[in-house]
C-alpha cells in the first residue's frame, strides 16, 4: 500500500527516532534533503525556512501519492500557555511576513502558530503573541500549509516546544548552512568557548529532547491510524 502521509521537518534530529534503521533516499541527499520512505509515510527533513520546506514538500510528493501532509519539528513558545518539553498542535497558522492565515479545520486545538522568516527571539515572540495571539513560532509551517492547500491535501502542524517565551540564545542563526540545516558541531564549539552560554545551551538541549519524545509518540499514533 503506498504512503498516505508526508511528514515534513526541517532538521534530521526532528525525525531521527521515526526513521531509525531506514536508509535515506540517495537521490535527494545531494540537495541536502533527507527523505525516508516507510510503508505508510514519506518522512523528510529538508532544512529550515520556507524555501527548504518547499523543496522537502516537492520531494515527498515525487516519491508517493500523498493525502495528508504534516509540518513537524521544534517550535518556540510565544507565551506562557505552552510549556517547554510539550507537544502542541496548531489550529491556525499565520505567515508573519504577509499576515496570511490558514485554518486547520480538523484540529481540536486552539493554538495559533506563527511562521517567522528567522529564528525568533524574545521580542519576536512577544510581538507575535500580541499581534496574532500566537502560542508558538516556527519557520516552515505556513509554507507547508500553503502548498497543501494548493494541492488539495489535508494538513496538520504538530510541534515540539523546545524553548519558552522568555528564552533567547544569541547568534543561533549564524549556524545555519546553505541547505538550511543547523551546524551542530560548529554551535557546540562556539558555545564551549563561551561559558556564560552553557546554561542556555543545556536548557535548550533538554527541552528539545523531552519535546521531541512526545512529538514522535504522537506521530507514531498518526501513522498507525493511517495504516489501519
Amino acid at each position: 500500500m503506498p504512503p498516505k502521509i508526508a511528514i515534513v521537518a526541517a532538521l534530521p534530529r526532528e525525525i531521527a527516532a521515526l526513521v531509525r534503521g531506514v536508509e535515506p533516499h540517495s537521490t535527494f541527499q545531494e540537495r541536502g534533503i533527507m527523505l525516508y520512505q516507510l510503508p505508510h509515510a514519506v518522512i523528510v527533513a529538508g532544512g529550515m525556512g520556507g524555501l527548504r520546506a518547499t523543496l522537502a514538500f516537492e520531494a515527498a510528493r515525487a516519491m508517493a501519492p500523498i493525502e495528508m501532509v504534516i509540518s513537524v519539528g521544534m517550535a518556540g513558545a510565544c507565551n506562557a500557555e505552552l510549556a517547554v518539553g510539550e507537544m502542541a498542535e496548531a489550529a491556525v497558522i499565520v505567515e508573519s511576513r504577509t499576515g496570511e492565515r490558514y485554518a486547520v479545520a480538523s484540529s481540536p486545538h486552539s493554538h495559533v502558530l506563527v511562521t517567522s522568516e528567522s529564528i525568533a527571539g524574545v521580542k519576536d515572540k512577544s510581538r507575535f503573541a500580541a499581534t496574532y495571539d500566537a502560542a508558538m513560532v516556527d519557520m516552515e509551517a505556513a509554507t507547508i500549509a500553503r502548498l497543501a492547500e494548493a494541492h488539495g491535501l489535508r494538513f496538520r502542524a504538530m510541534k515540539a516546544i523546545s524553548d519558552g517565551h522568555e528564552f533567547e540564545m544569541p547568534s543561533l542563526s549564524q549556524f545555519e548552512d546553505h541547505n538550511g540545516h543547523f551546524r551542530t558541531g560548529a554551535f557546540a564549539m562556539h558555545t564551549a568557548l563561551r561559558p556564560r552560554q552553557w546554561g542556555k545551551a543545556i536548557e535548550l538541549g533538554r527541552g528539545s529532547k523531552r519535546a521531541l519524545v512526545k512529538l514522535h509518540e504522537a506521530l507514531r499514533e498518526v501513522m498507525a491510524e493511517s495504516a489501519s
